[in-house]
């Protein structure tokens, strides 16, 4: 339709984002609560070999008219599917722009797209992409799910569940009995079988279907799914549809319920292994800051940067970073500083505290466990920022980074303009803002190092701009050469 703490895993912070219940222990002893049943259990995908996450995103500068980022997931192995995740994040971003192609509106438009997994086995993937959307206002949400069925090798939308026409129809007429018992008001004539296109399963089998905000009910009521039960959804079910049941099912089965849910413990505080081998007030010291992945071109980047003995500070988007845990951990152990920027690089200028925090905690927690160690910076997308943006950053223990120095590497096409911005504005004490998730921008590092050097600087992390001075959580650092400061100039 287009108009994830530690505890649990994964799966479980991709749930709390879709409003899904969760089994918990009742008031009485060994008794369980059942589960929402239009709760769908999403898979990890670090644990899906071939896995990457692709970005797309506008230019974030001053200029820029509307806010964009768009993740979906590619797999080595299904190319097809992968087309059509790109296809479909390029027909969104389209349409989008045309949405927005006069003058906008402030706060800028805001497009955001992220993604999980509904299932992922030998037979069957399912990818659940989310999109919202806002025009200057409120914030609308659609689901869309695409399905690819590695027997067939054919992707498609989640109307390839079903075996055929008649199916739909009967689905259709199954969705409206359920949602005609609800209570709530419904618009039951916008319930077509060409709305139906987000369609997964739950442990148990169910068919759930999934509405878009405001789609045939009231905007109050959220995250709007029906759970269409397994005896009645089997017999509308095609053989693409029974392979991805019983996918979810299998999972459900491997999971262990017994495992005792833990707590983490305390952490350190992330700092580079490196740190303090260089004393940036004598060495002429520039910190390189790359923000939005890790993505597909993000090892190359860390062969470089070790290749040339240079370490930088990566600020990691967490739907990304759960994706890859092992370049973090890489990025961690060859001396470069993990960071912070949000679950899914959401304007958090835009949003209440508690959002915020939670988008932070989560990312937070993503990384900690992929390193062992906590995070202490942050940088907010698009350098968005207002007042209740620092004040959690100080309650939650991170620094806020912005830049002095902007690549324009989401303009520039070639890695030379991407060298020359940076080697013509760089200075002592610099923070120069780069994407590790465009091709061009990891050309452009080999060039940057060689220039820079060649100028005698050192390649440092951000903290190591401030010597013993460190510091402050919920203030904003621009760069090594100014004070740090208590409020955002955007």
């Amino acid at each position: 339709m287009h108009k994830k703490g530690l505890i649990g895993g994964i799966a479980l912070l991709a749930l709390s984002a879709v409003g899904g219940g969760l089994a918990t222990a009742s008031p009485e002893r060994d008794v369980l609560v059942p589960a929402e049943p239009t709760m769908i259990d999403f898979v990890d995908p670090a644990t899906v070999g071939g896995l990457v996450a692709r970005t797309m995103v506008e230019d974030h500068g001053g200029r820029a008219r509307r806010h964009v980022h768009i993740t979906y997931p590619e797999l080595r192995d299904a190319p097809r599917l992968n087309k059509a995740l790109r296809d479909e994040a390029e027909r969104t971003l389209r349409d989008f722009r045309d949405l927005t192609r006069f003058d906008a509106p402030r706060p800028r438009p805001e497009l955001n797209v992220d993604w999980q997994l509904a299932a992922a086995s030998g037979d069957i993937v399912g990818v659940r992409l989310r999109t919202g959307e806002s025009l200057g206002t409120g914030w609308g949400n659609s689901t869309r799910t695409l399905w690819y069925d590695r027997r067939t090798g054919k992707a498609t939308g989640s109307a390839g569940l079903l075996a055929g026409q008649s199916a739909m129809r009967d689905l259709t007429r199954l969705v409206k009995e359920r949602l005609a018992k609800r209570g709530s008001p419904m618009d039951l004539g916008r319930v077509r079988g060409d709305q139906l296109d987000s369609m997964a399963f739950n442990q148990s089998g169910d068919l759930v279907v999934e509405f878009d905000d405001c789609q045939v009910g009231p905007c109050s009521l959220g995250r709007l799914a029906v759970a269409v039960p397994a005896r009645q959804a089997d017999p509308l079910l095609s053989p693409t549809g029974r392979r991805a049941q019983e996918a979810v099912r299998e999972a459900a089965r491997q999971a262990s319920p017994t495992t005792p849910r833990t707590l983490p413990s305390p952490s350190p505080e992330a700092v580079s292994n490196q740190a303090g081998s260089v004393d940036c007030t004598k060495a002429k010291c520039i910190a390189l800051t790359f923000a939005d992945g890790p993505g597909p071109n993000t090892p190359r980047l860390l062969d470089t940067l070790r290749r040339a003995g240079a370490r930088a500070t990566f600020f990691v988007v967490g739907t990304n970073a759960a994706t890859r845990p092992d370049l973090l951990a890489r990025m961690s152990t060859e001396g470069h500083l993990v960071a912070n920027h949000t679950w899914a690089h959401l304007d958090l200028s835009k949003l209440p505290t508690s959002k915020i925090a939670d988008s932070l905690r989560r990312t937070q927690d993503t990384i900690t466990a992929a390193i062992g160690e906590r995070p202490t910076l942050m940088r907010p997308p698009y350098g968005a920022m207002n007042q209740d943006v620092l004040d959690v950053a100080q309650e939650m223990g991170l620094a806020v980074v912005g830049q002095n120095v902007d690549a324009g590497d989401l303009r520039a096409k070639d890695a030379k303009a991407i060298a020359d911005r940076v080697t013509a504005q760089a200075g002592a004490g610099a923070i120069v803002l780069l994407h590790d998730v465009r091709a061009a921008t990891v050309d452009a590092v080999p060039d940057i190092l060689k220039k820079l050097r060649g100028k005698g600087y050192t390649l440092v992390t951000v903290p190591e701009l401030y010597g013993t001075a460190g510091m402050q959580a919920g203030r904003l650092y621009r760069s090594g050469s100014e004070i740090a400061r208590h409020r955002p100039l955007t």
